[in-house]
């Protein structure tokens, strides 16, 4: 018995499969705007809702969520805005916040967003979404240090210094 190969299959097999593209993607970290601020070290809760307000987080409208970027000492190496949202909610995903650290090879981040109704306590959402956010972290080895939730009448409240992270 005579076994076919390649070379002896009829022409209407044999015909080559046509090229395709496959693109090859580079990723960076672009810096969108910046600002001045007195300290890039990172001490606390306090300092942290200091640096959030000199970009005008307790006076937005809506909720907004952000993380903010940490070298192995402390220092701000970033801060970006994560998600907008609505007047009492933000969509927030692990793969978006830790894309951008990890593009700043950070450390740690700190996270944090604001409360336009004033109050700064926890919704069960916040609670869930720090647990999420926290697991992530220690998967990818980027700590989260803090999450931060900062309100329009002066006031904070942090989850690290609550003991809930």
């Amino acid at each position: 018995m005579t076994t076919m190969t390649h070379s002896t299959t009829l022409p209407l097999f044999t015909a080559e499969a046509p090229m395709v593209t496959i693109p090859q993607y580079g990723v960076r970290l672009v810096k969108e705007s910046e600002f001045k601020y007195f300290s890039n070290k990172v001490t606390g809760a306090p300092a942290v809702c200091d640096l959030l307000r000199a970009i005008g987080l307790d006076e937005k409208a809506n909720e907004e969520f952000y993380s903010v970027y940490l070298n192995t000492k402390n220092h701000v190496l970033g801060i970006e805005m994560i998600s907008r949202g609505t007047l009492n909610s933000s969509l927030v995903h692990p793969r978006e916040v830790f894309k951008g650290a990890l593009l700043a090879n950070a450390n740690s981040i700190i996270l944090a967003h604001n409360h336009p109704s004033g109050s700064v306590e926890p919704s069960v959402a916040d609670r869930s979404v720090t647990k999420i956010l926290a697991n992530a972290g220690n998967l990818l080895d980027v700590k989260v240090l803090d999450h931060v939730i900062i309100g329009s009448k002066g006031g904070f409240f942090s989850f690290a210094e609550s003991g809930l992270l």
